[in-house]
Order: structure tokens, then sequence, then C-alpha cells
């Protein structure tokens, strides 16, 4: 399996319901480190993965509908503890769509799968992965 990673950053506000959070339920900031990996069995016939230019842009963009907002106030994440994990899901999903909106080029639809990693800290980090859907 080929792979190819693109790194940003995002920093956002946030809370959460529920005693297993202790003190983190009261409103708190965190800079998460993003590093988005795409997958493929075969070179598309450019002999890459996927563009690192547009992987790298289409990351910015994403993160950038996030970035030094409050998710408590976001539409999309009412009602849900914005965990790393379930933040990590979120953005694996957004990425996917814009795979197939076609803003990673032609080939991306080629695509085997995609991990996304939130690193909280350079001692803790969460991650989800998934099999992309053909074409």
């Amino acid at each position: 399996m080929f792979t190819l990673s693109v790194r940003d950053h995002l920093m956002i506000a946030h809370s959460f319901r529920g005693a297993v959070f202790g003190s983190a339920q009261r409103l708190h900031g965190a800079t998460y480190v993003i590093d988005v990996e795409f997958r493929r069995a075969a070179l598309d016939p450019d002999g890459l993965v996927v563009d690192i230019g547009l992987a790298g842009t289409a990351l910015k963009a994403m993160l950038g509908e996030l970035n030094y907002r409050n998710l408590d106030e976001e539409p999309a994440f009412a009602g849900r503890n914005t965990t790393t994990e379930f933040l990590a899901q979120a953005l694996h999903a957004r990425m996917s769509q814009r795979i197939r909106a076609g803003q990673l080029g032609p080939h991306a639809s080629e695509l085997a799968s995609l991990r996304v990693v939130l690193h909280e800290s350079h001692i803790a980090w969460a991650a989800y992965e998934a099999p992309l859907a053909a074409g």
C-alpha cells in the first residue's frame, strides 16, 4: 500500500458534558496537529498517491472552516462531545467529501482509504481510518 500524508494545525475552543471529563467540562482551548494519510494500492498514471499540493490545500481549507471557533456553537456538532476521537471521524468525513467532489484531482477517486490523526500533544493523539467508496 502506498501512502502520502499532509499536516496542518487547528485551534479551537470547546467544552464537554459528563463527569468523566472533570475540569474539561468548562470551556477550554485546544490546538491539534492534524495528519491526513491517503492510501492506495497502485500509483496513479502520474506516479502519485494524490497530488500533494491539492491535498495540502484541501486540508488547509477544511480546517479553516473550524479554526478559531468554539465547537460548542457549531451546528454540525450540536449535542456532541467534540472529543479528539470524534473530531478525527468528523474530519475524515469532510475530507472524504472533498475527494468525492474532485477537489484532490481526477485520480483521487481511486484512493483506497484515508486515515486522519489528531495530535492533542506530543504524548497523546487519536485517529480514525476507513476505506473510501470507489468512484
